[in-house]
């Protein structure tokens, strides 16, 4: 296995020396000015009294206003930006004198990045000694700190903040796969468990804020930031979100902030970064789509942090719109944490957008939009001293600053800062940091993040008993680098694929390996419109790996994408395989060896000709440092692969747009007879749709029962079904349900969404699984855009994929006073009256004969009847202890209270409903008189 850090550590030899240096880390973390720091409470302001905002048992509004009083403009505004850290703006990993002349005297509202050990895109991790290990990197954050706490007036805290959406970003942490990965488990309990240890191992580190999930929804599989993703589906990026941010905010150990909003993940021939502007979205697509996921994650889980995007919509970018940061996020949203800007929106503003003259203008613009904290790369003074200069002109109200500090003020102490500001387990934090445990579920990540697009023949798994030698190449085969991108961890040790491989098989089978081709070519990507020959060398690399796969029983190809291909501002203008992959594949393939593709790529790919030709396929996304232990599991069957995918496998390029959801018909095209003399123009259908996903064994569906059947548009209903693995191996399937409404008044998407469960079975076990259908699975922006439930039939569709439905029923909404005349309507004529134990009444329509109403000689029962209803019969049970004969009669009333007698007769019987004729009438009231003593009624039928 290899391991990058010792590579890092020999980029430079100062780093070997400077950890020979090293002072000793102690196991706990004390502070100097011992003076502040009381039992239960700190001194923030250094005078000597517990002020409100210092107390831990007063009111949080209350501290928050307490502090705010005590602030001055320019404290104030220094809360309002980042500074970002070490080798990014920040020039120094601890605090030296200078800081005291330096903007951050009066504080600051964040640092970002500090020490995590990133330094610049395509550098190595940096090689200070305050980065690594765990224990020394919190103890440099504390000391950072304390300077905030001890050598500023008031001691506000900084909130350390940082990436985590595949594991914090850390020298090293627990490595995940990348969010498009983690996205392909459906495992909600997972993601929960991935969002608790990035924020457990993120606090143990120093950090108090990290900065995911990423809530954006997949449109455009040419984006270079697919592989940030969970899916295409809203419904299941908000489930995710809302099991991310419940793990990361868990006690609130850190505050989670989601990106990026708004409208951000669907742009103009997926174009990025600058030319990120004018997304091609009707407005209810995008309140569909891209606002729902940030709705339901800020109400249902209480998301604390918002990254504001740079880009716009319809022609209003988002970081200076008052409508979206105001108006719909804490307006309609209910968001009560912080807005923080991603990198130059605010500056966008006039170097791109156009809508402001100057910085100036584009601070208060941002400001009264919303903004609470502008972040990126550039010195918190460029957003800083504009500001302050807006407020004493009467640019910008001082009462507008103080809205936007109160919401910084409150996610700090909501996570603790003014509590605990120091991470004083210093130990602990060489403990938790990739701790087994943390490690046993990020290899459980990689394993339910692959998807099995083929097995013909039953390929896989792969016998290991009766194979000699295996063929392994491919750029990806050896290849590292996928988990060690940005915004996750940098340093790990990483298990290839080859690596993986070779594990497994070690003492049972000999693996040949070639690299075969690199991931790109020297033409690339220009070679993706001109078919530049192979040059010499190229061929002899093919040559060698077929070479090998002629000599073996089997041949493994990895091929896919990479840092090279995707990634933030790397988007494609293709999705075939890159560089001279595809070539490689085929010449694999043409020795009639049996083949196994493995893709590892950041986005769905368009391998038709692997689809047709290759007869496995597994895609594995970037499946984290533990990748390759997990794909060789799969490969020889210690694993069963369960995962399904969360986006569409388009065919080409050209059928962009293609995705989950969309409207009836809206990727249906013409004819389907393709040649000369058909009437086929273009390619149709997915490669591989929405949900899609195999496994080495097979599951049967049942039993599908919705209760009740009809609700009123706040009711909820119940789905339940069963699913049996009818095959010979245990196995996950991925159970997804899908609700069509069938009438609209606007145009519903052809399917939603609306429940999704991962379940294990063993071979042939059943499982029932249950499903809420409610409100937010219902409801659509009507006309005038407002959400309401319309009244109509919703048809419920169980399946193993968008495409593969198993079963279908259909649920009824009704208008509450249409579902309310159809209850009264069903009721049975059961109120009921009676002259002496009312309480009793109700027992003759319970249905029981053990419970009765009991009177005596001239006591009687009376119920109303339905109106207009005519009485013919009635069906009466009676008791009585002594069993002794006893007479009664039965009278109808027409209305004024004149009771007639229609029925005189004698119980024959007791304990048995027995149905007794009469002539009938229209009547309003029936009534039974008793003409002896001790008699019960104990159940009547109308």
């Amino acid at each position: 296995m290899r391991k990058l850090i010792v590579a890092t550590l020999l980029l430079s030899s100062g780093t070997l020396v400077s950890a020979q240096k090293r002072p000793e880390t102690p196991a706990t973390y004390k502070p100097t000015k011992s003076e502040m720091y009381h039992k239960g409470w700190i001194d923030f302001n250094k005078n000597g009294v517990k002020d409100v905002y210092e107390d831990p048992a007063a009111p949080l509004d209350a501290r928050i206003e307490n502090l705010l009083q005590q602030m001055t403009l320019d404290e104030k505004t220094c809360q309002m930006v980042t500074l970002y850290g070490y080798k990014r703006v920040l020039k120094d990993d601890l605090p030296t004198p200078e800081w005291k002349q330096m903007l951050w005297k009066d504080g600051i509202g964040a640092i970002d990045e500090h020490l995590n050990g990133f330094q610049q895109w395509g550098l190595p991790p940096s090689d200070n000694e305050n980065v690594w290990p765990a224990s020394r990197h919190a103890w440099a954050l504390n000391e950072v700190q304390r300077f905030f706490v001890e050598d500023t007036r008031l001691g506000i805290p900084v909130d350390f903040t940082n990436e985590g959406i595949r594991g914090v970003e850390s020298y090293r942490a627990t490595n995940f796969p990348t969010q498009l990965g983690l996205g392909h488990t459906w495992n909600r309990e997972l993601i929960r468990q991935v969002g608790l240890i990035t924020g457990r191992e993120a606090r143990m580190l120093g950090y108090t804020n990290v900065y995911a999930p990423i809530l954006d929804v997949g449109r455009d599989q040419r984006w270079g930031r697919y592989e940030e993703v969970y899916g295409e589906s809203p419904y299941l990026v908000a489930e995710l979100g809302i099991a991310m941010v419940r793990g990361l905010q868990h006690n609130h150990q850190v505050a989670a902030t989601g990106k990026h909003f708004a409208a951000y993940s669907n742009n103009k021939g997926a174009r990025e970064g600058m030319a990120r502007v004018d997304p091609q979205m009707s407005p209810r697509e995008v309140e569909n789509i891209h606002i729902y996921p940030f709705r339901r994650v800020i109400r249902e889980a209480g998301l604390l942090g918002v990254m504001s995007s740079y880009n716009d919509y319809d022609g209003i970018p988002i970081q200076g719109s008052y409508y979206w940061l105001t108006t719909r996020l804490r307006g309609e949203m209910g968001f009560r944490g912080y807005v923080v800007s991603d990198s130059d929106a605010v500056e966008y503003l006039y170097t791109k957008h156009g809508t402001a003259k100057d910085m100036k203008e584009a601070v208060r613009q941002s400001v009264e939009a919303g903004l609470n904290v502008r972040c990126t790369f550039r010195s918190p003074d460029s957003f800083v001293l504009p500001l302050r200069e807006l407020v004493k002109e009467g640019g910008l109200s001082e009462e507008v600053i103080d809205d936007r500090v109160r919401d910084i003020l409150r996610v700090k102490f909501l996570v603790g800062l003014f509590d605990a500001p120091y991470q004083t387990d210093l130990a602990g934090a060489d403990r938790e940091v990739e701790k087994e445990e943390n490690e046993t579920i990020a290899l459980q990540a990689s394993r339910e993040s692959v998807v099995l697009l083929k097995n013909a023949g039953g390929l896989l798994p792969l016998d290991i008993n009766s194979i000699r030698k295996i063929a392994v190449c491919g750029p990806n085969a050896n290849e590292e680098g996928y988990a060690l991108t940005h915004y996750g961890p940098l340093a790990v040790d990483v298990t290839t694929v080859l690596e993986g491989i070779q594990e497994k098989t070690k003492g049972k089978a000999e693996v040949l390996y070639a690299k075969g081709c690199d991931l790109v070519d020297a033409h690339w990507p220009e070679s993706e419109i001109i078919d530049y020959p192979l040059t010499e060398e190229e061929q002899r690399e093919i040559d060698k790996a077929v070479e090998n796969a002629r000599q073996a029983d089997v041949a493994v190809v990895v091929l896919g994408g990479g840092q090279r291909t995707c990634g933030e501002n790397k988007s494609r203008s293709s999705l075939d395989l890159p560089g001279r992959q595809l070539q490689l594949l085929q010449a694999i393939q043409a020795t009639g060896k049996p083949v196994v593709l493995i893709l590892i790529n950041g986005r769905p790919l368009s391998v038709n000709w692997a689809d047709r030709f290759v007869p496995a396929i597994l895609e594995a996304w970037y499946p984290g440092s533990k990748g390759g232990t997990a794909l060789a599991d799969i490969l020889f069957g210690d694993y069963n692969p369960g995962g399904k995918l969360t986006v569409t496998f388009p065919k080409t390029v050209g059928q962009i747009p293609f995705n989950f959801p969309c409207k009836p018909s809206s990727q249906i095209d013409g004819g389907k007879n393709p040649g000369p003399d058909g009437n086929m123009s273009r390619i149709n259908g997915a490669l591989y749709p929405f949900g899609y996903g195999l496994s080495y064994t097979t599951f049967k569906y049942s039993d599908l029962d919705i209760s009740p059947k009809v609700i009123t548009p706040n009711e909820s209903a119940t789905v339940r079904l069963k699913v049996t693995n009818t095959g010979k191996r245990a196995g996950d399937e991925v159970v997804q349900l899908y609700i069509r409404d069938v009438v609209s008044s606007i145009i519903t998407y052809e399917k939603n969404l609306a429940g999704f469960e991962r379940v294990h079975l063993e071979p042939g076990e059943t499982k029932e699984l249950s499903f809420t259908i409610d409100r937010k699975h219902l409801e659509l922006p009507d006309a005038d855009m407002k959400w309401i439930v319309e009244p109509g039939d919703f048809v419920l569709m169980a399946g193993a994929s968008s495409e593969d439905i198993r079963l279908n029923g259909t649920l009824t909404v009704e208008d509450y006073q249409t579902r309310a005349k159809a209850v009264e309507a069903q009721k049975p004529a059961k109120r009921v009256s009676a002259s002496t134990n009312q309480k009793d009444a109700e027992n003759v329509l319970d249905g029981k004969i053990n419970t009765v109403w009991q009177g005596n000689k001239g006591d009687y029962i009376t119920f109303a009847l339905k109106n207009g209803v005519k009485a013919d019969k009635v069906a009466i049970a009676f008791t009585r202890d002594n069993n002794l004969p006893a007479t009664f009669e039965i009278q109808l009333s027409g209305g004024g209270g004149q009771f007639l007698t229609v029925y005189s007769g004698t119980v024959g019987e007791y304990g048995k409903l027995i149905s007794y004729p009469f002539k009938g009438t229209t009547a309003s009231d029936l009534r039974i008189v008793l003409n002896d003593d001790r008699v019960g009624v104990a159940e009547v039928k109308f």
